[in-house]
C-alpha cells in the first residue's frame, strides 16, 4: 500500500530532534514538503541537520524558528509559510516539554512553562492552521481532506504520572482539544487526531533509557519487550496524514509497545 503526501505542505513543531525529526523524516520520504520548526536560535544546527538528511536523501523542506507558546510568533510563522509554499496542507503538533518536580515543589513558572509549551501551543497553532484550511478549501490534487492536524500527546493523556502533574495535565487537556476540533470541523472535512506515545528513545527521556539497568526497568513495563523509536511515530503520522486514513478524526492512537495494557498486572496484579 502506497502512502502519498506528494504536493504537500507540513509543518512540524519542535521538530529539529526528537519525535518531531523522526516525523519530519517520515513526512519528507513520502512526498511532503517540510517545515523543520525549532524554537529559539541555538537550536539552528540541529535543525538544519534534520533538513540536511532529508535534502540529501532528494526531499524537501526548509527550517523556521518559532517559539509555539508566542501568539505573534505563530501567526507569522503560519504566514511566511503560506507566501513562501502557497499552503499548509499538514499541521504536527509536536513541540513539547517537561519540568519535573514534586508537586508540592512545582512553582508557578514550571506549571506555565510545560502549559506553555504543550498545550497552549497547540492551540496557537492548530487556531492558525484551521484558518489556512478553511481559505484555501478542498483540493483533491493535494488531499480529499481539508486539512489535516496530528496532536503529538502521550500515554500520559490516560495515565497519572506523580512528579509531572504538569505534563501529565497538558497531555489530558490536549486530548480535549483533538476531540472538540473534530467535532467542530468535521464538516468542513478538517481531519484532527493525536497521537498518544509511550516510552521513544529521544534526548527528552535520555536518563530513562541511557544506562543497562535505566532500560532493564523501563522494559518492564512494556509488554513488546523494546524501546520505541521517532521513526515509529513518523509512520504512524504518515498514515494520519493520508488520504488513506480519511475516515479517522477526533482519535487517540496510542503507540506505546502495549503499555497501556499496565504490564505490572501481566501476572495477576
Amino acid at each position: 500500500m502506497e502512502v502519498s503526501l506528494k504536493n504537500q505542505v507540513a509543518i512540524i513543531t519542535g521538530s529539529c530532534s526528537g519525535i518531531g525529526a523522526g516525523v519530519a523524516r517520515s513526512m519528507a520520504e513520502s512526498g511532503a514538503e517540510v517545515v523543520i520548526n525549532y524554537p529559539f536560535a541555538g537550536a539552528l544546527d540541529q535543525a538544519t541537520a534534520v533538513l540536511k538528511e532529508i535534502t540529501d536523501k532528494g526531499g524537501k523542506g526548509i527550517v523556521y524558528q518559532c517559539d509555539v507558546s508566542k501568539e505573534d510568533e505563530v501567526i507569522k510563522m503560519f504566514q511566511d509559510v503560506v507566501a513562501q509554499l502557497g499552503t499548509v496542507d499538514i499541521l504536527v503538533n509536536n513541540a513539547g516539554i517537561q519540568k519535573d518536580a514534586k508537586f508540592t515543589e512545582m512553582t508557578l513558572d514550571q506549571w506555565n512553562a510545560v502549559i506553555g509549551i504543550n498545550l497552549t501551543g497547540q492551540f496557537l497553532c492548530a487556531r492558525e492552521a484551521i484558518k489556512e484550511f478553511l481559505r484555501r478549501g478542498i483540493d483533491t490534487s493535494r488531499s480529499i481532506a481539508c486539512g489535516k492536524i496530528i496532536h503529538i500527546s502521550s500515554v500520559h493523556e490516560i495515565i497519572p504520572w506523580s512528579k509531572h502533574a504538569n505534563y501529565a495535565s497538558s497531555k489530558g487537556a490536549i486530548r480535549m482539544l483533538m476531540q472538540t476540533l473534530a467535532q467542530e470541523y468535521g464538516g468542513d472535512k478538517i481531519r484532527v487526531n493525536s497521537i498518544c506515545p509511550g516510552a521513544i528513545q529521544t534526548p527528552i527521556n535520555k536518563s530513562a533509557w541511557e544506562t543497562p539497568e535505566a532500560m532493564n526497568s523501563l522494559l518492564k513495563l512494556i509488554p513488546y519487550d523494546r524501546i520505541g523509536q521517532p521513526k515509529d511515530i513518523g509512520n504512524l503520522a504518515v498514515f494520519l496524514a493520508s488520504d488513506k486514513s480519511d475516515y479517522i478524526t477526533g482519535a487517540s492512537l496510542f503507540i506505546d509497545g502495549g503499555m497501556t495494557t499496565f504490564e505490572s498486572f501481566s501476572t495477576g496484579g
